[in-house]
């Protein structure tokens, strides 16, 4: 299997500045015709999750697959970087990049949100089960879990051993196109391999600018739930420059000193709200349903997993495949970023703490804030209980029936705004490593560039989205992904390619 080249490439202007040039023209036009780009971005988003909702999650449960084989076979004991390599971070700083750099703000965004909405039934139900019922109850955490869970995990974690394999153990360097050299070969160099980081970067920078828009649209919910300032574009679009300013600052200070100490700080302030809502919340309720929870997300995983004839299928569409193109799109950034902090843990560990550990502190989280939420519908507690209230809102009005909840708001804005920096610092980090050729010391102002560059996008969607900003953030993120899904097929194919053959070849040598 041919694979030898240089540890770097020079990618010059086929992936730099194609990437560059693509972005800064979308968002230009974005803001020069914003009703036209808000009607474009829906119409394709509109045909893409009727049209190709099956190859979503036809790509998220093969990948899934592929993962669960690699763990449980011989395969899994390979180490990245050798059977010699060491471990560059402590286990405890590792597992805080991994998940800050993750799914932090999502699960800050949507942890009440969520749950609370399909037991309600505000935008439909899971399996279109009557709402307010145990059923729906149960369905609400075990399709937050399907989105939350194993699946998105396993997505990062086969772009991140993918690419680490190839990095640390075949010496090829630390870009995207690099995974599937087992079956691109020496076109690996050339133009195929050009757009496959292209397509990483467009997916990568989309899918931070939508998490990044999304998450201003909550901080500023909160800052008009503590000040009464109104939360429109007039207090987003400052937040948006404001956090981009914190991320370049970040950016400037490094992988060690810059996005390890945010992570660190992000774990500390999100254990905190989390020990909150569990004490201060509904205790007994809460700390019951983590062992049931976990076990209906098992029994129905294979139903909320499938498409094709469901009874659900606008729910469905508007929040599994939208999920599922979420994780896709950031599948580059995270899984170049666990690649990079890996280096000297079997593929096996790597797989565990990437999908298993996440899983568990994602039910855990789920069932404590939305449990809370569900809590304060059933006993007719505050706001949650009169009605449809927009995600945005839920998060600061369940903290509102607790104590302290001016507090509690204000340290879940904190959390919000950090984890916004650190996902930031890594994506300018990990897209700067992809359009320098996987070079990992290139120039600090092209990483500057690029989380500049992450803000102006988002920025531009929201201006160009109006009154639907939410919406045709959401479009974006599902075009990003859309071409990265057929990418992530056949890195699982490549992945399995490579791994046979080094296990073949190790036992050819042993048998010497």
């Amino acid at each position: 299997m041919r694979v030898a080249q240089p540890l770097q490439i020079d990618s010059g202007w086929h992936v730099f500045g194609l990437s560059a040039g693509s972005i800064v023209m979308f968002s230009v036009l974005t803001l020069v015709f914003p009703e036209t780009a808000s009607s474009i971005l829906s119409a394709a988003r509109s045909w893409i999750v009727v049209e190709l909702d099956w190859l979503f999650m036809l790509a998220a449960n093969a990948t899934l697959l592929v993962c669960v084989i690699v763990a449980f076979s011989p395969l899994g004991k390979l180490r990245l970087g050798g059977a010699a390599a060491q471990p560059q971070f402590s286990a405890a700083a590792w597992l805080a990049m991994l998940f800050a750099a993750g799914v932090g703000t999502g699960m800050v965004f949507y942890g009440t949100a969520e749950p609370a909405a399909y037991y309600s039934g505000w935008s439909g139900t899971p399996l279109n089960v009557p709402a307010q019922t145990p059923a729906a109850e149960r369905l609400a955490f075990s399709a937050t879990m399907v989105h939350w869970g194993f699946t998105p995990w396993a997505i990062y974690a086969l772009v991140g051993i993918g690419l680490g394999y190839a990095h640390y153990n075949q010496g090829l360097p630390m870009t995207i196109r690099s995974a599937f050299a087992p079956v691109l070969a020496d076109a690996t160099w050339r133009w195929p391999g050009h757009m496959i980081d292209f397509i990483a970067v467009i997916a990568t920078v989309f899918g931070l600018a939508t998490a990044l828009g999304m998450g201003v649209t909550l901080v500023g919910s909160g800052i008009e739930f503590l000040t009464g300032i109104s939360n429109g574009l007039a207090i987003q679009l400052p937040l948006i420059i404001a956090i981009t300013g914190l991320a370049i600052g970040s950016v400037v200070r490094g992988l060690d000193r810059g996005i390890r100490v945010l992570s660190q700080i992000n774990l500390a302030l999100a254990f905190a709200l989390l020990a909150f809502i569990i004490l201060a919340g509904p205790t007994a309720r809460i700390t019951a349903s983590y062992l049931p929870n976990m076990a209906a997300y098992m029994a129905d995983f294979a139903a909320l997993s499938s498409w094709g004839q469901r009874p659900d299928e606008p729910w469905f569409r508007n929040w599994t495949i939208l999920y599922f193109a979420w994780w896709v799109a950031w599948s580059p950034f995270v899984g170049v970023f666990i690649a990079r902090i890996s280096k000297g843990r079997t593929i096996r560990s790597v797989l565990a703490a990437t999908i298993i550990l996440p899983t568990l502190i994602g039910l855990v989280w789920f069932s404590s804030f939305g449990g809370a939420a569900i809590a304060q519908i059933q006993d007719g507690i505050g706001a949650l209980s009169e009605g449809v209230v927009p995600d945005h809102l839920v998060l600061y009005q369940t903290l509102n029936n607790l104590p302290w909840p001016q507090v509690t708001s204000l340290l879940a804005i904190v959390l919000l705004i950090v984890f916004f920096v650190t996902s930031s610092d890594s994506g300018s980090f990990v897209v700067d490593m992809i359009t320098a050729g996987g070079r990992l010391d290139a120039p600090v102002a092209r990483r500057v560039f690029w989380a500049s560059l992450e803000g102006l996008v988002a920025i531009a969607l929201l201006v160009g989205g109006g009154k639907t900003a939410l919406s045709t953030l959401q479009s974006g993120v599902i075009l990003a992904g859309l071409p990265f899904t057929l990418l992530l097929l056949f890195c699982g194919f490549s992945l399995l390619l490579s791994l046979v053959d080094a296990l073949r070849r190790k036992r050819t040598l042993k048998a010497m």
